[in-house]
């Protein structure tokens, strides 16, 4: 195997990283749904379908990371599209942090939470990309 063949497979295991991270929560949030419902000050059957909902919506934003981490050099669109998502997942929730009231301590560590694993994602990612465009130049 080539070493440029080597730095793409050390960019599919960074996506896969994000992607497998991604997938275990989503699935986690539709499976157990209760464990997460206090953290986002949710209850009741509102509060259970609230977060199978994310855990739905987590999946459904995983598609372009799915053909990333299968390809990253030719799926090059579906690797930034993935890049521009954390990004967006990254500024939204750091956003959103910031208005939420210094009482909500619980509700202020889940968004938190989220803010930090989507950094590292987004870091990774960016890896990732430099990885595939210096493959891809190379060749």
């Amino acid at each position: 195997m080539s070493a440029h063949k080597k730095w793409v497979w050390v960019a599919r295991f960074l996506i896969g990283i994000v992607l497998i991270i991604n997938l275990m929560c989503a699935i986690d949030f539709i499976a157990r749904p209760r464990l997460y419902m206090g953290g986002y000050e949710l209850s009741g059957e509102v509060g259970r379908a609230v977060i199978v909902g994310y855990g739905i919506l987590f999946l459904m934003w995983q598609v372009p990371y799915f053909f990333a981490v299968f390809d990253p050099v030719k799926h090059k669109t579906s690797l930034i599209s993935a890049i521009i998502m954390q990004a967006i997942g990254l500024v939204g929730e750091s956003l959103l942090y910031r208005t939420i009231a210094l009482d909500h301590i619980v509700l202020r560590g889940s968004v938190l939470r989220f803010i930090v694993f989507d950094g590292a994602g987004l870091a990774f990612l960016f890896v990732a990309f430099g990885l595939c465009m210096r493959f891809a130049r190379s060749e």
